[in-house]
């Protein structure tokens, strides 16, 4: 096949569109592993600077985990039952509870946070805990667990096979667990791996409702770069990344694993019809 004039030019801006983005990433990343960052790979390779931010903020990413897994679940059990009603819910009403969900993505997260203080914050209990950044997580991700799996359950026409389970004497939450949740797995998934990225890499609403004792680790590393020591910043960054990228990969084969599965299913279904 004949390479145009237009396919190399389009081939080279995204290549310099690529290393705009990557470099400065990749140079801030090296600070965390040289010497003197002034000096470059010059100075030699270290790994003093990972050892002095997990000795000073190992707490912060610690909490930032339990935080993480701790608003999945809770959005696991409120997103998909709120799904499923939402697909049981005329059009009309529907349309707008979404929207009503969509808020704390469509405001600002420092308002949203705001208005938690506001109602919240006379709990002192409640204000000085983990938990309280916890809620704020929850009503930031809960959209997005219960749009991917609503759209899952409009595909896969629910609410018939709900209605066959029921009439063979299933049930409500017989019916949920065997017919409901196994068929949106592949939406729960995706779900699952927006809530859990999000919530770790959450900084708006983490930032105003946090307090000395309870940073989490975006807060930690916005901290470390606002110190000056781009070494410390770096390799908090290095932290963050050894952090979310396997749990990424992760999520992302088991999205993939579920999906073969659910193809493999399929295709006796469909050399029998």
């Amino acid at each position: 096949m004949k390479r145009t004039g237009l396919f190399w030019l389009q081939l080279i801006f995204t290549l310099s569109l690529c290393l705009f983005m990557v470099v400065p990433i990749v140079l801030s990343l090296l600070a965390g592993v040289t010497e003197n960052y002034f000096i470059g790979l010059k100075s030699g390779l270290t790994l003093r600077w990972v050892a002095q931010v997990w000795e000073l903020y190992a707490g912060t990413i610690w909490l930032s985990l339990l935080i993480a897994v701790s608003c999945l679940g809770c959005v696991l059990v409120l997103g998909v039952p709120a799904a499923w009603g939402l697909l049981k819910t005329p059009s009309r009403w529907a349309s707008r509870i979404e929207e009503f969900l969509l808020l704390p993505v469509a405001l600002p997260g420092l308002a949203t946070a705001l208005g938690l203080i506001v109602i919240y914050g006379g709990f002192h209990g409640l204000r000085s805990s983990w938990l309280f950044i916890l809620i704020g997580h929850v009503l930031f991700t809960l959209p997005f667990m219960v749009r991917p799996v609503l759209s899952v359950m409009r595909a896969s026409q629910l609410l018939q096979l709900e209605e066959a389970a029921a009439s063979l004497g299933a049930g409500f939450w017989r019916r949920f667990f065997t017919v409901i949740v196994p068929n949106c797995r592949n939406g729960i998934l995706a779900g699952a791996f927006m809530v859990l990225t999000l919530s770790i890499g959450e900084f708006n609403i983490t930032w105003m409702l946090h307090t000395p004792l309870t940073k989490t680790l975006p807060v930690g590393l916005a901290d470390s770069y606002a110190s000056m020591r781009l070494e410390v910043g770096s390799a908090y960054t290095l932290i963050f990344l050894a952090i979310i990228l396997p749990l990424l990969l992760a999520l992302s084969w088991v999205t993939q694993f579920a999906q073969r599965r659910a193809d493999a299913r399929a295709l006796p279904v469909k050399e029998t019809v």
